[in-house]
């Protein structure tokens, strides 16, 4: 009786047992895309992936120095991920407390209205500075995080939620933090009197300090815009690429922002990201399928 790799009992569980393993894994990135959702998160989480997949080379590769301090950085950055989103990894825990495991497949259907909530939150805080001419500047990070290192100073972390009471707050002339800039990234505002480049560019004698810092910024960096409030007449701008779209109504504004931050983008932007990934494990799947059981590529079959 023959005997051989494929049909070894042991060798056979030993296949089992890692093909299970890494269904496991592929399991928990899933659920993991599905809990961040928007596209900056899942940098993050693509930044801890390729660290976890450097982890288990220089494991297996027995580079004991390389594999203890990669070991380290997963779990620092593990714990940092989910310091910042403790509001998504509690509902994810809940769920799997009280046995949703089908709901844990499922989007977050809180998450969808959450750029609106946002964008309502900062137009209604612009209607009432332009009202009350007290002059603003926010700047709002767009397809991607923001290297600090492109503001003249990084001014004053805050990392609370947006809310028109506290942009209304920071920008009253009486704070210490009304003459910068506050910056926000997602549903939080992470920064207030943030000091922007100004532009170089030649502009109108209307426009102020703001409004130069707005088209200075995002002359450098291409994903932000930034809403500018003149102190003076009490106007509202959005700068982006260094163009000021201006003189815009909050209804204007409104509008503008909600086509720029629309949730189906990042929906969008994980979907492909996935579906690719289910494509490269059916072919690799079908693959060592083939192998195991020595079984004839479709190729192979086309030429006889």
């Amino acid at each position: 009786m023959l005997s051989g790799p494929g049909t070894d009992p042991v060798w056979i569980q030993s296949l089992l047992l890692n093909s299970i393993d890494k269904g496991l894994v592929l399991t928990l990135a899933y659920l993991a895309f599905l809990i961040v959702g928007e596209r900056r998160t899942l940098w993050m989480v693509r930044g801890l992936i390729v660290l976890m997949l450097a982890t288990a080379v220089s494991t297996h590769l027995k580079l004991k120095l390389l594999s203890f301090v990669l070991e380290k950085l997963v779990i620092g950055s593990a714990l940092a991920i989910a310091v910042i989103y403790q509001s998504e990894f509690r509902r994810f825990l809940e769920q799997l407390g009280r046995g949703q495991i089908v709901q844990l497949f499922q989007p977050s259907r809180r998450a969808n209205p959450e750029p609106d909530n946002v964008i309502d939150e900062i137009v209604d805080a612009v209607k009432e500075l332009s009202q009350n001419r007290i002059g603003a500047l926010m700047i709002m990070e767009t397809t991607g995080p923001i290297d600090e290192r492109d503001f003249s100073v990084p001014g004053v972390r805050l990392n609370a939620e947006v809310s028109k009471e506290l942009l209304q707050t920071i920008f009253q002339t009486s704070t210490l933090l009304h003459d910068g800039a506050v910056l926000i990234c997602g549903d939080r505002l992470v920064a207030a009197g943030v000091i922007l480049p100004l532009s170089d560019r030649t502009a109108s004698r209307q426009l102020g300090t703001r409004h130069r810092a707005a088209m200075g910024i995002t002359e450098r960096v291409g994903n932000c815009i930034c809403v500018v409030v003149s102190e003076e007449t009490g106007s509202i701008s959005l700068a982006e690429r260094g163009i000021l779209n201006r003189p815009l109504t909050s209804s204007k504004l409104k509008e503008l922002l909600e086509a720029r931050f629309s949730p189906a983008v990042d929906r969008e932007a994980v979907a492909p990201g996935l579906r690719s990934l289910g494509r490269q494990i059916a072919v690799k799947g079908r693959a060592l399928v083939r192998r195991v059981f020595r079984l004839p590529s479709s190729t192979s079959q086309e030429k006889k």
